[in-house]
């Protein structure tokens, strides 16, 4: 009998339980290589395609904006960026601030 209310006090809290709701997400975007043939072009250039990626990719308003990493690949520039809402920043902060768990 204490199993089963147990159970059933188990399953009450699990249906009520309210997720939050943080926007995370990394995008990857790519600009021509030739774009970049000066610091002027290439600032244009990675300005215009964030840009696109924060007005045609993502449906919520970021609060952090982080550029992961940059790549060169043939005759393009790929660009991996890290965006967050508020609830998002929040998540990363706590996240990072964890001790990683080491397993064996």
């Amino acid at each position: 009998m204490k199993t089963l209310v147990a159970g059933i006090l188990g399953l009450t809290l699990v249906a009520l339980a309210c997720p939050a709701s943080a926007y995370v997400i990394e995008v990857t975007t790519s600009i021509a290589a030739a774009s970049a043939a000066d610091d002027a072009q290439l600032k244009a250039a990675l300005e215009s395609a964030i840009d696109d990626v924060l007005h045609h990719a993502i449906a919520f308003s970021p609060t952090v904006l982080v550029v992961q990493n940059a790549r060169l690949a043939g005759d393009r520039i790929y660009i991996l960026l890290l965006i967050a809402d508020g609830d998002g920043e929040e998540t990363i902060k706590r996240l990072s601030a964890e001790e990683p768990v080491l397993r064996p």
